[in-house]
């Protein structure tokens, strides 16, 4: 398939996902935040650099391509896991095995948890699956992602977990009913407590079923069905929690966008939600090298004022010179925004002057004209001197613009630190 071929296809810029075909056989199928510029990073030029020999490969093989729109990044994620295990396409199956994959399990008791298992855990216990776990659903290839879908879901329908030990079975032992920690902060319906019954609970966990189906529009029904019969019998507070759950599910764009009010994480000001209601997302990049020598680069991420460490991430420079602060930045952010299955953060922040930020504009503006970028000019003794490039809109950030350009540093600078002295033994 070829790029001239993308300019007969008029593709939106939405959630949703991506099929390439090789006739009628499907060969791969991923999913994206938006449609139109995922698929686009398909034909650039630094296809090979970015991705591998195996997706040009894919592409060159492939003779057609459609799409299939979604309401939400939540619902692409749930119907990518839903289509790869019923198409099996050769290019998602063999590129990692399966068996490496995050499924969601729900378990088979009064009131079930609701956790996360890998493939090759589900093989080893394959002729207990049926007492064990209630309901499978995945495999799920990302699991950042997935891990992005599940806090959402958790906000919005809180289950129990693991640590969670029900009320009963605490009585049982001669115990008092003690809160688990995620009572504490809403992410437990009180299983732990006795505050929720069996049936409220059961609802619950349809809800949440449906939902990794793929059926949105059912748990919304439900919801809007539930919120009215709550209304006609004046329990209007009742009715108001069931209404903000609707809320979460028809106006999500984003998988990060409801957080717990900034008790995850180390707290920044970043907490002021983006104009469409979703979170705010800022991304920072440094690099950090000896002389040339070994040089890595790094991601840090705030989602709404809270450092995500689990979606860092570390760049292994390849093609840049040894030395080339700006042409490793350059080869960084190429290949970040190749993983268009990322979401897109609202703001980039990065190391340097001039050269750096046109080097940055250069690559990112080109795929996504709608993030801003920030660069933290220092002074000859490294220190944040003042903010250039799309400082109007972050002025009253600054403090923690400087503050995530830091942590950037810090981080850059302790892998790298680790890595010379893997190297030194």
């Amino acid at each position: 398939m070829k790029v001239e071929s993308l300019k007969k296809l008029n593709l939106p810029d939405c959630p949703g996902i991506y099929f390439f075909k090789r006739g009628k056989s499907v060969l791969y199928i991923g999913r994206a935040t938006s449609l139109r510029d995922r698929v686009r990073s398909y034909f650039l030029t630094n296809l090979i650099d970015t991705r591998g020999f195996r997706i040009v490969d894919m592409v060159a093989k492939s003779s057609s391509l459609s799409v299939e729109k979604t309401g939400s990044v939540l619902e692409a994620i749930i119907r990518e896991a839903i289509l790869i295990k019923r198409h099996q396409p050769a290019y998602n199956v063999d590129e990692k095995d399966d068996k490496t994959f995050n499924n969601v399990v729900i378990t088979n008791e009064k009131y079930p948890q609701i956790f996360t298992v890998r493939g090759r855990e589900l093989s080893l216990i394959n002729s207990k699956l049926n007492d064990k776990y209630k309901y499978i659903f995945g495999p799920f290839p990302n699991a950042g992602a997935l891990q992005g879908a599940l806090k959402f879901i958790r906000q919005v329908f809180p289950y129990r977990d693991p640590k969670c030990v029900p009320c009963e079975i605490q009585k049982k032992k001669g115990r008092d009913c003690r809160p688990c920690f995620n009572r504490h902060i809403g992410l437990c319906p009180g299983v732990c407590t006795g505050e929720i019954s069996k049936e409220d609970y059961a609802q619950t966990i349809r809800n949440i079923k449906n939902l990794f189906e793929g059926k949105m529009e059912r748990v919304v029904k439900d919801l809007e069905v539930e919120m009215n019969n709550l209304a006609a019998k004046e329990l209007f507070e009742m009715a108001a929690d069931v209404k903000k759950k609707l809320f979460a599910l028809t106006h999500i764009r984003d998988v990060a966008m409801i957080k717990a009010n900034g008790k995850y994480g180390q707290n920044l000001s970043f907490s002021t939600p983006t104009k469409d209601g979703t979170s705010f997302r800022v991304e920072a990049y440094d690099v950090a090298h000896f002389s040339g020598k070994n040089a890595r680069g790094v991601m840090v991420v705030s989602v709404d004022g809270n450092f995500e460490k689990g979606e860092y991430r570390v760049f292994k420079i390849k093609t840049a010179v040894e030395g080339d602060d700006v042409g490793s930045l350059r080869e960084i952010l190429t290949r970040r925004m190749a993983h268009a299955e990322w979401i897109y953060p609202d703001l980039m922040v990065i190391d340097g002057g001039t050269l750096q930020l046109n080097a940055a504009v250069s690559v990112v503006k080109k795929l996504a004209p709608k993030i801003k970028i920030v660069s933290v000019v220092k002074d000859e003794r490294h220190r944040a001197k003042e903010l250039a490039g799309d400082v109007n809109d972050f002025k009253h950030l600054k403090n923690s613009i400087i503050s995530i350009n830091a942590e950037a540093h810090r981080f850059a600078v302790n892998r790298f630190r680790k890595i010379s002295r893997r190297n030194f033994v």
